[in-house]
């Protein structure tokens, strides 16, 4: 014999209740509920059970309902709950509030450095793996998967996207990715940032960048090895121009050549041009902007006095003010759920313009910064400069070939025609 408290301990549901008593009864196991007073080997106890099992089925439900609603209030709220054991650069203190832990920061610090000056996730890996650098399961191995994740997390920037997945069945318990079935709360600043917001922008603006490259027209394949893939542009089709090496008379010549060409069945008349060529290009196009420093670097202030707008704090503080309200009235609403609904919505739209504000303003920073970069440069070059990879990534926006010439854009938004 068994012997079970009750029917809502021994089963959630009267399906796995009768399943499960029936396979034990056919074994001569009995199962005895203490609180109904049911034997599953008397003749009326599966009838008694069958019932109890759906008041008990019903109780479960009603609970886990319960318990949602809780969770939703909770998030309209802007409490955050996080589980920390398996988060990188991160643990909770006494009260439960998430703080940073310096060396696995550091880590993920490296790891957003390292995709912004060009690496891609597998050299990442690599590069973790060797150095000997435990993930945030303690394993020494990583996976692509784990980097994008980290990469793309919210909760380094000291925000948070709660509701990410939701429970699909309550009676199995399954949970799948949200994607729109249920409501999304985002909180901002509810801890202390590892990472600074507008590195976060830059990382996820190039992760778009190198996910579309193989997209479209501009279809070509990300080269973390050469600072120009996917960002040689063809005047004629605006497709991206790639890397090729020929083969004359024994002698290897590497050039690069507009995608459509390369491609059966398509015609374009962009020229094919020497890498040489269009490295010397980009060198003397940096050389240029050095050479007219005087010409440029007032009209780069100009530039930078066009980007700074209007402070942000103010927005944000009106913004600030209109959640705290939002709050209150959901305390004084009571169990009128459909004010409730009306009410976390209002905040999570009020939190969705924060959001935008605070991204604007990041990215008016990110063009601020390159400006600033671009003058700094400019006062401290001494001399010409050579080709680099670092100097690509660092400078150079795009290059578009033309049928006679080269356009170099900066990062800082400068443009320069080079001939060739």
């Amino acid at each position: 014999m068994i012997i079970t408290k009750s029917i809502s301990r021994f089963s959630r549901n009267t399906v796995d209740c009768l399943k499960f008593t029936r396979k034990l009864k056919d074994m001569n196991i009995a199962v005895f509920f203490e609180k109904e007073n049911i034997n599953t080997l008397n003749t009326k106890g599966e009838v008694l059970m069958t019932i109890m099992a759906a008041l008990a089925q019903q109780e479960s439900e009603s609970l886990s309902a319960n318990v949602r609603l809780g969770i939703q209030f909770r998030n309209q709220q802007g409490k955050v709950k996080v589980n920390h054991n398996w988060f990188l650069g991160y643990t909770k203190d006494e009260d439960g509030k998430l703080v940073i832990v310096p060396e696995e920061a550091e880590v993920v610090r490296r790891i957003y450095r390292e995709y912004l000056e060009g690496a891609s996730l597998i050299m990442i890996r690599r590069g973790l793996e060797a150095d000997g650098i435990l993930n945030g399961v303690k394993h020494a191995r990583w996976y692509e998967t784990n980097i994008r994740q980290i990469l793309t997390n919210e909760k380094y920037i000291g925000d948070a996207l709660l509701q990410k997945t939701y429970t699909v069945s309550v009676l199995d318990k399954k949970r799948s990715v949200n994607d729109g079935a249920m409501p999304k709360y985002y909180v901002h600043g509810c801890h202390e940032p590892i990472i600074p917001r507008e590195t976060f922008l830059l990382v996820q603006e190039e992760m778009a960048r190198r996910s579309t490259l193989n997209q479209g027209r501009t279809k070509c394949m990300f080269s973390s090895k050469f600072a120009l893939s996917g960002n040689v542009i063809c005047e004629h089709c605006g497709n991206t121009y790639r890397r090729v090496t020929w083969c004359i008379k024994g002698e290897k010549l590497v050039v690069w050549r507009c995608s459509t060409r390369l491609t059966p069945g398509k015609e374009c008349e962009g020229r094919t041009i020497p890498e040489d060529d269009l490295h010397a290009a980009i060198a003397s196009a940096v050389n240029k902007v050095y050479a007219n420093r005087d010409e440029i670097i007032p009209v780069l202030k100009e530039n930078i006095k066009s980007v700074i707008g209007c402070d942000v704090d103010d927005e944000i503080e009106v913004i600030d003010g209109m959640i705290r309200k939002s709050q209150m009235d959901l305390l004084n609403a009571g169990r009128d759920e459909d004010k409730i609904q009306a009410i976390g919505e209002k905040i999570v739209s009020l939190r969705e313009r924060r959001r935008n504000v605070l991204s604007q303003a990041a990215l008016q920073k990110d063009r601020f910064d390159r400006i600033k970069a671009a003058i700094r440069f400019v006062e401290e070059q001494s001399g010409d400069v050579e080709y680099s990879e670092a100097l690509v990534r660092n400078m150079i926006e795009k290059v578009t070939i033309h049928d006679d010439r080269i356009a170099v854009e900066f990062k800082s938004g400068l443009k320069v025609d080079m001939e060739g």
